[in-house]
This record gives C-alpha cells, sequence and structure tokens, in this order.
C-alpha cells in the first residue's frame, strides 16, 4: 500500500521530537504523499523552516499573515486541500489548546477549520503525558473530535528519564496513515478479536501471591500482528512485563491481574468478537481463603496453603463460541509443557485442543532452547483441529523471535477466516 496522490498537512510544535518531522516528511513524500507544513513559532526553536520546505517542496507557513507584505495564510484553505491533517510532535501545550478550541496561532486555526481526519503523535515527558489533564485532553480529543491518536512509546526521553512520551518512530506514524486510508485492503479490516496475554496474580495475602513467569511478550506480540492486518483487538492483560510499541489506536487494553477477572473480562467480550487467541498464563489453581492481613512467619509450624481450582477460560468460551454459520467464531490456545513433544507433550496440547473447543493450538515446551517464558524467541507447532487439514494436522516452526511466530500466528488465524466464508 501506498500513499500515492493524497495530501497530508503535517503540523509542527516546539518539541525535541520536532526533529523527527523532518524523517517524517521524508517516509510520506517516498510513500508518494504530497505534504505542506504549518509550525508554531516554538517549534522552530527545535527544526528551521528552511529544513522542512526544502524536504516537502512547499514553502512552511508559520504565521497567519506575512508581516512583510500583510498576504494572508489561509488557514481554511490548508483545511480544505488537506485529505488528513497531522500534528506530529503534539505538545502537552497544543493538545490542551485543541481540546479547549484555543485558536492562537496558524496551526491551531487549522485544526479547527479541517474538514478531514485529523490524528496527533503527543510527544513529551512522562509525567506530563500521563498527568490527568493531558489524559483528559486525549479523551476529549478523542471522543468529541474523533481525532486519532498516535500512542507515544516507552524508552528514554530529553529529560534523561525513561518512560511513556516518545514519539512514535516516522515508519509508524506511516504505516498508521496507510491504515486510515486504505483499510479495506487489510485482511483482517471488520474483524475483532479477544488476545489474552500475561500472568495471573492469585493473592494469599495482601503481599504475597500464586503466579508464573509470564512476562506477557508473545501476546502482547500476537495483538499487535493482528491490528497490523486491520482488527480490531481487545487485549485482556494479567501482569505483564511486555509493552504495545506499536498500534495502540487498534488495541483496547483491558487490565485483568486474577484469574477471576480474566475470565469475567472474557466473558463479557467475547460473544461480540469474531475470533480470540488465549494466551495468557492463567492460573490453574487460587487460594481457598485469601488472607486480609499479612500472614505471620512462624519459624516452628510449616504453612499449608489450601487452593482451589480457577475456571479454564478457554474452555468456558468453547462451550459459548458459534461454530456454525457466517457468525462462526474461530479460536486458538496454547499448550506450554515442560514435556518434549515426542515424551507425551504433544499429545497433552492435543487433548487441550480438543477439551476447549479450539480451531488450533499453538503448542511449545520448555525442554526447547529459546522457547517459553521471558525471552524473545520461541519455538511452536500449530495444530489444527480442522478434519479437512488432516487427524491432528501440524505445522511445525522453528526458532523464531517472538514477533515472527506472532506474524505466523495472525497469518493462520487469516486463513481460518478464510476457510469461515
Amino acid at each position: 500500500m501506498s500513499l500515492s496522490g493524497r495530501h497530508i498537512l503535517l503540523g509542527v510544535t516546539g518539541s525535541i521530537a520536532a526533529y523527527k518531522a523532518a524523517m517524517l516528511i521524508r517516509s510520506l513524500v517516498k510513500a508518494g504523499a504530497e505534504v505542506r507544513v504549518v509550525m508554531t513559532q516554538a517549534a522552530r526553536d527545535f527544526v528551521t523552516p528552511l529544513t522542512l520546505a526544502t524536504l516537502c517542496k512547499h514553502p512552511v507557513l508559520v504565521d497567519n499573515f506575512d508581516p512583510t507584505n500583510g498576504a494572508w495564510n489561509s488557514h481554511v484553505s490548508l483545511g480544505e486541500w488537506a485529505d488528513h491533517y497531522l500534528i506530529a510532535p503534539a505538545t502537552a501545550n497544543t493538545i490542551a489548546k485543541m481540546a479547549a478550541g484555543v485558536a492562537d496561532n496558524l496551526l491551531l486555526c487549522s485544526y479547527l477549520s479541517a474538514r478531514c481526519p485529523v490524528s496527533v503523535a503527543p510527544a513529551m515527558d512522562l509525567d506530563m503525558y500521563r498527568h490527568p489533564a493531558t489524559q483528559a485532553n486525549l479523551e476529549i480529543l478523542r471522543q468529541r473530535d474523533r481525532v486519532g491518536i498516535i500512542e507515544p512509546r516507552d524508552g528514554e526521553l530529553a529529560s534523561g528519564l525513561v518512560g511513556k512520551g516518545r514519539m512514535a518512530e516516522p515508519d509508524e506514524i506511516c504505516a498508521y496513515l496507510r491504515r486510515v486510508f486504505e483499510p479495506e485492503e487489510q485482511p483482517l479490516h471488520g474483524k475483532k478479536i479477544l488476545v489474552t496475554a500475561g500472568a495471573t496474580i492469585e493473592p494469599i495475602d495482601p503481599v504475597r501471591f500464586v503466579s508464573n513467569y509470564s512476562t506477557g511478550k508473545m501476546g502482547y506480540a500476537i495483538a499487535e500482528a493482528l491490528a497490523e492486518r486491520g482488527a480490531e483487538v481487545v487485549l485482556v492483560s494479567g501482569h505483564a512485563t511486555a509493552q504495545l510499541s506499536q498500534y495502540g489506536d487498534r488495541v483496547e487494553v483491558v487490565s485483568a491481574l486474577s484469574a477471576a477477572e480474566m475470565y469475567e473480562a472474557c466473558a463479557q467480550r467475547f460473544p461480540a468478537m469474531d475470533g480470540a487467541v488465549f494466551c495468557a498464563a492463567v492460573a490453574d489453581y487460587t487460594p481457598a481463603h485469601p488472607m486480609q492481613e499479612k500472614y505471620k512467619h512462624d519459624p516452628v509450624e510449616p504453612f499449608r496453603l489450601e487452593l482451589e481450582p480457577t475456571v479454564d477460560i478457554a474452555a468456558a468460551m468453547g462451550r459459548i463460541k458459534r461454530t456454525a454459520g457466517a457468525g462462526r467464531q474461530v479460536t486458538i490456545g496454547f499448550a506450554l509443557e515442560t514435556a518434549a513433544a515426542d515424551r507425551g507433550g504433544r499429545e497433552y496440547a492435543r487433548r487441550k485442543l480438543e477439551a476447549k473447543n479450539l480451531d488450533a493450538i499453538v503448542f511449545n515446551t520448555l525442554s526447547e532452547a529459546g522457547a517459553g517464558f521471558g525471552g524473545d524467541t520461541n519455538r511452536v507447532t500449530i495444530i489444527d483441529r480442522d478434519p479437512a487439514a488432516g487427524a491432528g494436522a501440524e505445522i511445525r516452526l522453528p526458532l523464531k523471535s517472538k514477533r515472527e511466530v506472532a506474524a505466523d500466528i495472525a497469518d493462520y488465524m487469516m486463513r481460518k477466516f478464510a476457510q469461515t466464508c
């Protein structure tokens, strides 16, 4: 896909990330777009109009009029010319003014008069970004004005702190615009998919819990791979160190720390989904009687913990899953074993495939190097339940990065959806 012939009005505000505007213009022009730029006065402190004008082949506009001759720079004409108004970087100050309807510079006047879709790529320090006022302003833009929010990324910031606030990279912004203009060309456009990820936490007392080593990397990568193919994704996440690095506009993250919370979140949302990938490491057992006060250590008496089973989320969703007709749901599960494939691990995965009414199950084993929790790689086998694919049909994948494995799983899910049509 390209942006050939698209008119992109780029607004640049006074952030250190303004230097990325030069690279963003080059990426947009390379993709075939025609770009014009409007800057705030503060943005000129970080990147010169001459630099951006040279790259976009159009004069860069800063003021409402040229003070040397009184020529008016029409914010109305800019809004009429643009197919999309992209403000990148967008500072907390500019976002606040947009939410309040302030029009004290050419960039903001153009926003208020724009008839085309508008998107912002926030860039600011982590505390400014997570401040309730900034979050409220972004929500106003998202809900009231239908402004697209290109989520900032985690990383090292100009302040020296590390956190969420870095402007998305130019290539990510270009990919976002392609999705805006040509969503129907994406293979999973119109599909709503539930993904579970991370580890559940089952409290023993206010300071202790039962959990596992899952970091959420595999589930988060799957959510991004599905979103990249056009799906609307609901990511129900337990405890996870992984974070979304892109497609924040297409992935709704729902926090569900315990197995019970994750079950409730899935039960509420699954009926409206076209499919699901159950990747979370959900605890099979939870303390039967969690204590309200911290357990006091006894150096003599052993501590006995009574556990009770949790709800099997994938199996529960399998019982209410639509299995016929145009609304048939596609579900994929995961089976992580310690036994090798030829020592019972694969057979156990096949039993889970049937018991949970899944279309396929992704089997991996801790007995193989590079697979399992925590790392950046995985080695999996996708086992298909469809008789048409052959009894126990398997796709054995070599050792890959988890992002590559996620892409393979997303592509596999696309083929399963195609079979339901």
